[in-house]
């Protein structure tokens, strides 16, 4: 599955293009590698999205075409979030 498709339908970003979005400006890590939107998502693949001042790390767990709002975090389990450190040596 595109990785922008997946970050819509597991509502971690509620719009396709605004996931598209994200990860053409490089905030957007598969397996700790830079994503681009057409980049494809595997069960078991670790995605860290920047949000603002925050790093955000999920597991896939499953995939799916669409789910309904209350089954979205199914398709994933948290692994961590965090503040951007400011000497973390991360361009984001």
């Amino acid at each position: 599955m595109r990785l922008d498709k997946f970050l819509k339908v597991s509502r971690l970003i509620k719009r396709r293009t605004v996931a598209k979005d994200v990860s053409e400006q490089g905030r957007v890590l598969i397996n700790g590698r830079e994503a681009k939107p057409s980049s494809t998502v595997k069960i078991g693949d670790d995605i860290t999205v920047q949000f603002g001042q925050k790093l955000v790390t999920v597991k896939v767990e499953r995939l799916a075409e669409s789910t309904r709002k209350d089954e979205a975090t199914s398709l994933y389990t948290l692994v961590k979030e965090e503040p951007i450190a400011k000497d973390n040596g991360l361009n984001w």
